[in-house]
């Protein structure tokens, strides 16, 4: 079964009226979209968690007020900061011409100003959001998983259970600076684990481990060219954390997936070793 389009119409700020919001959740779920309406005087840091919790695909923003400068694209801002701006944006209601060069320039994808068809509206956030595999001529490189990675709080003493209690052959530690971490290396069978520490705040590891604590990170799949796996998921419109791959561990090329594509799971990309 084909999954539905998800979308999330929001009214931000102190604007009292909804019809239009109303006649658009409705055109939209006749679209055949899942339509989520979060009700009048909505923050944007309500929105923003609605739409994370409810994993929709756009946002649909409507504004009657006149403080679309400021709310629309401190939506975009809270997004970015939670790693969710992979998530369409479009906005709706009372805006001026003049406003709308600005509020594309801070990522509202595209502005529909009063008497749009709703068929336009439904058409562009297909076009945007559903991904056009029959257009895709590449096939996926993957072919075995590399590693399991997993997060740790401190590296020696994860080392020692790993080597002593369960036996398993070390390989070594080395530091990747890029990601901000420390990592150990052990084989068993055709797999290695991963166990990463962080080195500092900054790094994903030590943000992961604050948020959800020790456990596994990511999987991590084997590709020739990740160049080309890349290429691959843009033409799916699979989005990734990163444009181009980077620096990882034994000199090998990575990217990853947003884990919103890979059902929450975060998925790295490496190279193989050449």
């Amino acid at each position: 079964m084909e999954k539905k389009i998800r979308v999330l119409v929001a009214k931000p700020g102190l604007d009292g009226h909804d019809r239009g919001a109303l006649v658009i959740a409705q055109g939209l779920r006749d679209a055949g979209m899942e339509v989520i309406y979060t009700g009048l005087r909505q923050t944007p840091e309500q929105i923003v968690a609605t739409a994370i919790q409810e994993d929709v695909d756009c946002i649909g923003l409507s504004i009657l007020s006149g403080a679309h400068n400021e709310l629309f694209p401190e939506v975009i801002q809270l997004l970015k900061a939670q790693q969710a701006d992979d998530i369409l944006v479009i906005g709706g209601g009372v805006i001026p011409d003049e406003d709308i060069p600005f509020l594309k320039e801070q990522g509202v994808a595209e502005i529909f100003t009063p008497g749009a068809p709703i068929s336009e509206i439904a058409d562009y956030i297909k076009q945007r959001v559903a991904p056009q595999p029959n257009s895709v001529n590449k096939q996926s490189e993957v072919h075995k998983i590399d590693h399991i990675g997993i997060a740790v709080e401190n590296l020696e003493q994860s080392i020692s259970f790993f080597k002593n209690i369960l036996g398993l052959t070390f390989i070594g530690t080395e530091e990747v600076m890029g990601e901000g971490v420390r990592v150990a290396f052990f084989k068993i069978g055709d797999v290695k684990i991963e166990l990463l520490e962080a080195l500092n705040q900054e790094s994903p590891i030590y943000k992961h481990i604050e948020k959800k604590g020790e456990g596994i990170h990511h999987i991590a799949f084997e590709v020739n060219n990740i160049l080309y796996q890349f290429e691959y998921m843009n033409e799916l419109q699979i989005p990734l954390l990163q444009e181009q791959p980077k620096d990882g561990a034994h000199g090998k090329k990575i990217g990853f997936i947003h884990p919103k594509a890979s059902h929450k799971v975060l998925i790295e990309f490496c190279e193989k070793s050449k």
